[in-house]
């Protein structure tokens, strides 16, 4: 992590719109943004980051493909554990409505395959955090415990304080490192 960094945040409006992605981050580009990521489908942010030479991380699933020379990684989701325990619930006549709150642990979310260019130092390090969220432990790198401050420089979570859920799922505000605004 470098607490130097700062992240830009531009909004499209949109969960797949490729040409507002590709414009998005060809606009983060322009300003200077090494690394691109998106929690959009399409790949054009992917293909953007490719073409000017940064490098980019992914979401929903594996954009590897589309761009071999930047994709590092993509945060992906397999929502067949999910719905694989609910139609098994209801055909049991089991199922009672619940939040389902899933995630590293119960095998939900994971990581695509690494990159070549990333070190193996960074996919070990990846990889020993992964695990403590899988035993319930908070790792060392949580981005959500205290302290926490917004943009205005507020403390938000005191020195250990971590941020539940709840708090998660309701958050409406950039840390101090996070350039943009969340729209109203």
């Amino acid at each position: 992590m470098n607490p130097n960094a700062t992240i830009h945040v531009v909004w499209t409006g949109t969960w797949y719109d490729p040409a507002k992605e590709r414009e998005a981050a060809e606009s983060l580009i322009s300003e200077g943004c090494d690394v691109i990521a998106q929690h959009q489908d399409s790949p054009a942010a992917q293909q953007a980051a490719q073409e000017h030479g940064v490098y980019s991380i992914g979401y929903n699933s594996n954009m590897y493909k589309f761009a071999p020379k930047a994709h590092l990684t993509a945060a992906v989701w397999n929502w067949s554990v999910i719905y694989d325990y609910i139609v098994k619930n209801v055909m049991d006549g089991t199922w009672k409505s619940e939040e389902i709150w899933w995630g590293i642990k119960e095998g939900v979310v994971g990581l695509a395959p690494f990159n070549d260019v990333v070190p193996e130092s960074v996919k070990k390090k990846v990889e020993e955090e992964k695990q403590k969220y899988i035993k319930g432990e908070v790792p060392e790198q949580y981005p959500f415990v205290g302290p926490i401050y917004n943009q205005k420089r507020e403390l938000v979570r005191a020195e250990g304080e971590v941020m539940s859920d709840e708090e998660l799922l309701s958050m409406n505000f950039f840390v101090d490192n996070v350039v943009g605004e969340i729209p109203k």
